[in-house]
Parts: structure tokens; sequence; C-alpha cells
């Protein structure tokens, strides 16, 4: 505050002093931390008046002019006077000066009055000055604040909301990798397992080219004997027949007679072994049935092998019947137990059957085919597996066509234990074996999957595949298979089809 008052007094006496003149005299006075500058006037230049006489208040700033003197005594008075003008002169300055400070005094009294109420107006106008700029200045920085915020507010729901996406997507490429490398796992584990098979495959294959490498050559070996044998064989013909040549020359009636005894000596062995069959027959099979129900409905009850003769003709058939399953009656049709018998078989075995009734067999073909078509009759499937886990499928209505129809095989009413929906393929699929391709795939499934069946396009059954001990651990794409009972991973250690008359 003092600074602007001392700014102020000086401005003042910078306009006064601009105002007055630069070349009068000045007066400072020095009043605290303000100095104040006055003109003082020009005292020599003033003429006061003839009858102007000196107050206490003011003074002449000169003395009176002399009159003018006629006479020479006159001029000696005046120097005679002359040093006591110049005192009273002297005293006359200081009064004056005196004067001038007394009134610089009372100017300084007034200039410090206006100058203070001055200064009071102009720091009430300058703090309402600065009040409302201040205010407007706050307003604006409230204004530009706001602003600021605002704007910082949406970068910021901006940058949450970017960094939301971002988290998103990141969670989104973690999920997916995870995925990814899961799926990548999963793929490492099928491959390695699969290199895995792989080489047992060609460690098998190696072991089946060396075993049947050695039989070849024992084959060879056993084919050039029998060339040898039949070289020998042929020679010693041509030399019987040589003989026989001129024997018959020499002896015609003798080649008569010859021939009238072989054709005794033939009807007599006929007549000897049809004698021998007779009498080692049972009683219960010199009769006549058509299947193993008539059997057990004429009151055999115990399972074993008996003899049927096929309906529509005089063939008759040894078969095994099962007299205890779900009320008996049972002729088998297939039966596995061991692996003793090669299931894997051209077409013509498969039609006439092979095996041993009391063991592994196939009753054949046409049996099946003249046996299933003479009425109707269900299908009873018997599978136990190597844990000892017994199943069944059952189907109500079951025959197969003739071998104009390859067999084709006809299955209805599904029920069991062996899977929620039947493994055999669907109605009409025709019999294929590894000689006779009749599948609806192009990979010849008798050949991929060993054994002769109704493959369709290669099926989810099979129980003419090839028999693995229980001992083995390796699932088999040939081996015996029911799949909706266990899958592709099914070791069966004994298999059973047979039928019976539906209404039984």
């Amino acid at each position: 505050m003092g600074r602007l008052l001392a700014l102020t007094v000086a401005y003042l006496a910078y306009l006064l002093a601009a105002a007055i003149g630069s070349e009068r005299q000045q007066h400072h006075v020095q009043h605290g931390p303000c100095s104040y500058t006055f003109v003082l006037p020009e005292v020599e230049h003033c003429r006061p008046l003839k009858d102007f006489q000196v107050t206490n208040t003011l003074q002449s700033d000169s003395p009176p002019e002399a009159e003018p003197d006629s006479s020479q005594p006159k001029q000696g008075k005046a120097q005679k006077e002359r040093p006591s003008w110049q005192e009273r002169k002297l005293e006359s300055l200081e009064s004056a000066m005196e004067n001038n400070t007394q009134w610089l005094q009372k100017l300084e009294n007034f200039i410090q009055e206006n100058v203070r109420s001055g200064m009071e107006e102009i720091k009430r106008t300058a703090v309402h000055s600065q009040t409302a700029a201040m205010l407007e200045m706050g307003t604006n920085l409230l204004s530009q604040s706001a602003e600021q915020t605002r704007k910082l507010t949406d970068v910021e729901t901006q940058v949450l909301n970017q960094t939301s996406r971002l988290e998103i997507q990141l969670l989104e490429y973690s999920l997916f990798t995870n995925r990814l490398e899961k799926h990548i796992l999963l793929q490492t584990q099928e491959i390695s397992r699969l290199s895995d098979k792989n080489s047992f495959l060609e460690q098998r294959l190696l072991a089946l080219e060396a075993r049947y490498g050695r039989e070849l050559q024992g084959l060879q070996s056993e084919k050039q004997q029998l060339q040898e044998l039949l070289e020998r064989q042929s020679r010693l013909v041509t030399q019987l027949q040589g003989e026989l040549g001129s024997s018959t020359l020499n002896s015609t009636v003798l080649q008569r007679q010859q021939a009238v005894l072989t054709d005794t000596v033939q009807q007599l062995l006929a007549m000897v072994n049809h004698c021998n069959e007779i009498s080692n027959m049972p009683k219960e099979e010199s009769l006549s049935f058509r299947d193993c129900a008539e059997i057990l409905r004429s009151g055999v009850t115990e399972s074993g092998i008996y003899s049927i003769r096929l309906p529509n003709s005089t063939q008759t058939v040894k078969v095994f019947c099962d007299m205890k399953t779900r009320g008996g009656g049972w002729t088998v049709l297939q039966h596995r137990t061991n692996g003793s018998i090669n299931f894997h078989r051209g077409w013509r075995d498969y039609k006439t059957g092979f095996g041993e009734s009391s063991g592994e067999h196939w009753l054949g073909n046409d049996i099946i085919h003249k046996l299933t078509s003479s009425q109707e009759y269900s299908l009873h499937v018997q599978l136990k597996d190597r844990e000892g886990n017994e199943a069944f499928s059952h189907y109500d209505r079951f025959y197969i066509e003739g071998e104009d129809k390859n067999y084709s095989l006809h299955a209805e009413g599904f029920s069991g234990t062996a899977g929620r929906t039947s493994s055999l393929t669907h109605t009409g699929t025709q019999f294929s074996t590894k000689d006779r391709d009749n599948d609806l795939c192009t990979c010849k499934c008798a050949q991929l999957a060993s054994g002769g069946w109704w493959f369709e396009a290669c099926g989810p059954s099979n129980l003419n595949g090839i028999y693995y001990p229980a001992s083995s651990s390796v699932v088999r794409y040939n081996g015996i298979k029911w799949y909706y009972w266990k899958g592709p991973n099914l070791m069966a250690t004994m298999t059973t089809m047979m039928v019976r008359p539906a209404n039984f």
C-alpha cells in the first residue's frame, strides 16, 4: 500500500512539474518511504507594488527600487545605507523562506490528505475491480475446471471402455489359446498313440513276414518233395498201366470176373456201413426232428449234438442243441470259445459250414437259410468278455435269404443287455467274405476286419473276427466286435449265435 501511495504522489508531482516548467526551482521532501517534489517560485523576477508591505504571511522577494537622486550628496548617503538594505534583504529572504516552508508544509498536509482520500478511493476501486476480476477469473477457472473435469471424465470413460474391451479380448484370446493348447495336446497324444500302434503293427508285420517266410520255405520244400513223389507215382502208374495192358490182353476173362467181384465187395461194404450206422445211432436220433426245439419237446433235456432233418429236404445235419439257456430248444449257428478254429475263410467254407459242432464252428449259410426260411425263428446272441461279464441280444424275427441274394440278413425286434441298440446291421445287408466282397465300402471290410459277416460299410459288429486271447491288451480292429455293448474295446472270450421258433 505504501508503494502505491508513493507512486501516486510521484506521478502527481511529475504532472505538476510538467505544467509549471522544467526550469523552475524544485523542493524535495522525504516523508518516510515517500518522496515529494515541489516547484518553487522565482523570487528575483517578481516586482512588488510601491505600497506593498511585507506581512507575516508574505514578504517581498526583492528590495524596493531606489528613487532617482539629483545630487551627489544623496548618492553618498545611499552608499552609506546599502549594507543595511542587504541585511534587510537577507531577513526578507529568511522570512520568505520560512513562509515558503510553512506553505510547503500546508501543501504537504493538503497533498497527504488528498492523497490519502484518493488512495482510499483508489484502494476501494482497486479492491472492487480486483474482486470482480478475481470473481470473473474464478468463474472462468471453475468453468474451465468443470469442462476439463468433464473431458477428463469422458477420457476416463473411454479409457475404461477400451480397457474393458481389451480385457475381454485378452480373456477370449486366453480361452482360445487354452482350447488350442488342449486340442494340440489331444492331437499330440493321438499321434503318439497312433505312432505306438504303428510301431506295434510294424513289429507284428515283420514277425508275420518272418513266420510266413519260414512257412513258405517249408511249403516250397514240401512242394518239391510232392513233385518228386508225383513224378515217382506217375512213373509207377505208367508202369502199372503197361503191365495192366499186357494182363488185359492176356486175361480178359479174369478182368470180367474181377469187375464182378469188385462190385459185389462194394455192395457188401455199403451194406455193412449202413448197418453199423443204424446200430450206433441213439434211439432219440433215429427219429426225424426239424430243429432242437422239437427234440426238446420230445423229452430230451440234455445239451449236446443231435441230428436234424432240414425242412423240405432229405439232408440231415448234426447240430449242437442248447437245452438250458432261457428255456432251451436253441439250435446253435455259431460258437467261439478258444480261437482253435480259423474263421478268416472264403465263400465256400461259409456256405457249407466248418468246425466241430461240439466246439468252435459255423453251421453254414445254406443250412441257416433252409432252417430259418421254413418258419419264423428268433435269434439269440450270447456274449462274454474277458472279465467274465455276460450279455445278450435278442431278435424276435430272424432269417437269411439264399445264395442268389448273397444270404441277405433280416433281423427285427431287438432287445437285451448288450447295448442300447442293435449292433447287427440293417435289414437287407449282404454277406461278405475275403474272396467275395458284397459290402458298401470300397475298403473290402472282410479283408480289413477279417472273417465272413454282414458288414454293410464295415458296421458295428463282427462275431467272426480274429479271436485274441484274454491276456492281450491291445485294441484291434479285426477282432471280435459288438460295438454297442463294449465299443471298440470288446475282448470277447465267448460268443454264441442260436435260433429257435418264434412261437416256442
